[in-house]
């Protein structure tokens, strides 16, 4: 067997956000959101349920669901694959968004009801946290006093969940591991909860149309493209970081004076730029390093000092530098 990959939109929505998903959308949030809790959703209303259409563009690397609990409170699922600036941010704006926007004009706000986000993300968000999920509410800051439970942010890191499948020890384990690896199972393992297999049959390969195949695989393409673009530049800015560093702490190395320049050149500029750059396979650009600094003046037993070469294999390097 084959499994859609529910991180992406179209799998994700096809398991919580379609017609069919009340039972299994109960399911999962009871598991995530009231876990340890006495009360349990009943029955939910699904917002604006998701009819899966032939992909034209695609421009969004999250996709959310909104339901409606039986004590109407309103719950926002968002699935996020990638990071980005500012996305902490646009949580809370979302969540205060779908807060205030209850109301009509001259409605009393006794009216708006609870807003729970969660937010399922394939990042790690909160270093400082080793759990799998996170809960944050507004809480008076010494004495830790509730101030309101109307906005609730709830996140779920998936690279922080490392249980295997003989490893689960409840439903809310069961439910993330479907989320994190379904994408990878080869077969439905029994010891999952009912709603979860019925979660794995809509999402089996087997199950789907050509046209639901192709939207997937757009997806899935869609965000490893996404995935390379955000490596290269991160690559690139330390390339170009690297690159600052070794230009700065040379520069100013020799304009302050052999001794503060290597006191402030070669500590900031060589030790982040040298130490990270050349030392790293760069031999070209050590080489160059060394035709610069000489070209300026610096002395050969200096230089051997920080490009880990020794005087000696320096001076044979720049006999064969023409025009020194």
């Amino acid at each position: 067997m084959n499994f859609l990959d529910v991180k992406t939109d179209y799998a994700f929505k096809k398991v919580f956000g379609s017609d069919t998903s009340k039972s299994k959308l109960i399911s999962f949030l009871n598991a995530i959101i009231y876990e340890n809790s006495c009360n349990k959703i009943k029955d939910l209303t699904i917002v604006d349920p998701y009819n899966i259409p032939m992909i034209k563009g695609v421009k969004d690397t999250f996709v959310d669901v909104k339901a409606l609990l039986d004590d109407d409170s309103k719950v926002v699922i968002e699935m996020q694959v990638l990071n980005h600036a500012g996305f902490e941010k646009r949580i809370l704006y979302n969540a205060a968004k779908n807060y205030s926007i209850q109301l009509n004009e001259s409605e009393d706000y006794h009216l708006l009801n609870p807003v729970i986000a969660l937010t399922i993300v394939d990042f790690k968000m909160f270093k400082d946290s080793n759990k799998v999920v996170n809960r944050f509410k507004l809480l008076e800051k010494e004495k830790l006093i509730d101030y309101s439970d109307d906005i609730e942010l709830i996140f779920v890191e998936l690279p922080k969940f490392k249980k295997e499948i003989e490893d689960l020890d409840n439903i809310k384990d069961q439910w993330i591991y479907f989320v994190k690896n379904a994408g990878s199972l080869e077969y439905i393992p029994q010891n999952l909860d009912v709603e979860i297999k019925k979660a794995l049959e809509d999402v089996n390969e087997a199950n789907l149309t050509k046209d639901e195949l192709e939207a997937q695989h757009k997806r899935k393409e869609f965000i490893s493209i996404q995935k390379l673009a955000l490596m290269k530049a991160k690559n690139d800015g330390l390339e170009l970081g690297i690159e600052k560093g070794i230009e700065q702490g040379i520069e100013q190395g020799i304009e302050q004076g052999i001794e503060q320049g290597i006191e402030q050149g070669i500590k900031k500029g060589i030790e982040k730029g040298i130490e990270q750059g050349i030392e790293k396979g760069r031999e070209d650009e050590r080489k160059q390093l060394i035709v610069n600094a000489y070209r300026k003046g610096m002395p050969t037993d200096i230089i051997s000092g920080f490009v880990d070469m020794s005087k000696e294999d320096i001076i044979e390097f720049l006999r064969d530098i023409k025009d020194l």
